[in-house]
């Protein structure tokens, strides 16, 4: 097939497409072939003083913020159904620009997608205070929610449309302004949904697109004292950094970090459950997933039996390819560098006494050359102290562990700085649901991993960050709390009142 010539994009800001003030541009490479898929623009500290500037303009004249409800809402609705008309195109560019097979990116990705939007459409219209009692005795009390202001959301590569509507929907939902930064690797859907969001009717500066380097413009949109809120997911380090700076301003920070997901397995399991289950959440999206199930605690007496199913189902059902092949399951890595990293955890695995039973490297059929394919990997005999079941690798590599106490095993699967997401597996769910009542992270699931939906939250304990991305939960952070009082009594009724009168006299 011809290679396709290279898109140029520009930004999106104040609802005009413009390029980097910077007069720079950053290529976009297709992570399987290595062909440069488009150009955009390489943003700078001007850029984003322009995008919050926008955003604060149409914020303040409540072009966005004091539309009614049901009018956030029908906007809202008309995106998912913009983009549910060209599912396959978005699914299609999200696969050439992540390197994710098309099966994924067409069947799971794009539909969840669409539905989030309709969540958040109908959660625009349950937005809701408190009323309250006369507390006081003189007078009432009732609680509004309000929008936040200018909120700035910061998006990782590992889902790049996916989490950009996490933080674009409850922020639409709740009146606020938006500027979002993709990931310098993978920013063309988002692009492409900044040309939906034109069609939809939402005016000018309330959702702004800016590309370029996290560095540059994400360092920038944390420094801004006119951006209300920041939303950020993606690494601790990073995470840790913008908390730092956002707090010269104290502006709201909402943080969705790092990972690193067990899996324990009790005693009375079904193994070909576990083992299905398992490498399926560790392998999904290439284990680029800050839930991907990366470690499993298995019983020493299944032990080889849990390895052999997963082996087999590894090598029977996770097939590398081009990512548009419609056989494919994994594609490749997002980058020859990420790829790199995921090696070097394997390497050090084995450096510590860690055994590869099978993957643990990138193929070595021409036909792979040029992407940045790595193999899916689980690795045993793995101990807690390894790097590879403490860090987070972010990469398609399971480690197993084997205990014989279950205590100490729940004891191990929280001895980590992360707390995003775990589960358990076994026929007794009070077996089960004691051990996920002890396991200290934001999602357990049980018999099952990885699943997420609008309604639930999602998000972390400890060093995977705070609040709460999908759900009504999620509007906590996009929303002030407002109490407001109203007076019941005349001024003749108030002592204080009555204190001034006679003074009068």
């Amino acid at each position: 097939m011809a290679k396709q010539k290279a898109k140029k994009y520009q930004m999106f800001i104040d609802g005009k497409w413009v390029d980097s003030q910077s007069k720079e541009t950053l290529d976009i490479v297709n992570p399987a072939t290595s062909d440069v898929l488009a150009s955009v623009p390489k943003g700078n500290k001007e850029d984003v003083n322009a995008a919050v500037d926008a955003a604060r303009r149409a914020f303040n004249k409540g072009v966005w913020s004091k539309k009614t409800p049901a009018e956030r809402a029908t906007i809202l609705w008309k995106l998912a159904d913009l983009l549910e008309e060209r599912l396959l195109d978005f699914a299609t560019l999200e696969s050439m620009n992540q390197g994710r097979s098309i099966k994924f990116s067409r069947d799971a990705d794009m539909p969840v997608i669409v539905d989030n939007l309709r969540f958040f459409a109908g959660a625009a219209r349950m937005l809701e205070g408190k009323a309250a009692a006369e507390y006081a005795g003189t007078g009432t009390s009732f609680v509004r929610r309000e929008p936040i202001g200018v909120v700035a959301g910061i998006v990782p590569w590992n889902y790049p449309l996916l989490i950009a509507v996490w933080k674009l929907a409850p922020a639409l939902a709740a009146g606020n302004s938006i500027v979002l930064k993709p990931a310098s690797y993978t920013p063309l859907t988002l692009l492409e949904l900044a040309k939906l969001v034109q069609k939809t009717g939402v005016p000018d500066g309330v959702v702004n697109v800016l590309t370029g380097t996290g560095e540059t413009v994400g360092a920038a949109l944390a420094e801004h004292r006119d951006v209300d809120m920041i939303s950020f997911t993606g690494d601790t380090s990073t995470g840790k950094q913008i908390m730092a700076t956002a707090a010269k301003s104290v502006k709201r920070v909402h943080l969705e970090l790092g990972g690193k997901a067990p899996c324990i397995v009790l005693p009375d399991a079904d193994l070909f459950t576990v083992a299905d289950g398992i490498v399926t959440a560790g392998f999904w999206n290439s284990g680029q997933d800050c839930t991907a199930a990366t470690r499993v605690f298995v019983p020493r007496e299944h032990h080889d039996s849990v390895v052999k199913k997963m082996v087999e189902l590894t090598k029977k059902n996770f097939r590398l390819g081009s990512p548009l092949k419609p056989t494919t399951d994994l594609g490749p890595l997002v980058s020859f560098r990420h790829r790199e990293r995921v090696a070097g955890y394997v390497k050090a695995g084995m450096q510590e006494g860690a055994k590869v039973v099978v993957g643990g490297k990138q193929p070595a059929s021409r036909e792979f050359s040029r992407g940045a394919f790595f193999e899916p990997t689980i690795m045993t005999d793995a101990k807690q102290h390894h790097r590879i079941c403490r860090e987070e690798i972010f990469g398609p590599v399971i480690a197993v562990q084997t205990y014989t106490d279950l205590d100490q095993a729940i004891k191990e699967a929280n001895d980590v700085p992360y707390g995003l997401s775990a589960s358990v597996w076994g026929k007794d769910i009070r077996a089960c649901m004691k051990v996920a009542n002890e396991l200290q992270f934001g999602t357990v699931w049980i018999n099952d991993h990885g699943i997420l939906t609008s309604e639930m939250p999602h998000g972390g304990y400890k060093q995977s960050g705070f609040g709460k991305d999908l759900s009504l939960y999620s509007l906590d952070y996009y929303t002030n709390i407002k109490h407001v009082y109203v007076d019941m009594l005349g001024p003749g009724e108030k002592s204080w009142h009555g204190a001034v009168h006679k003074m009068g006299k």
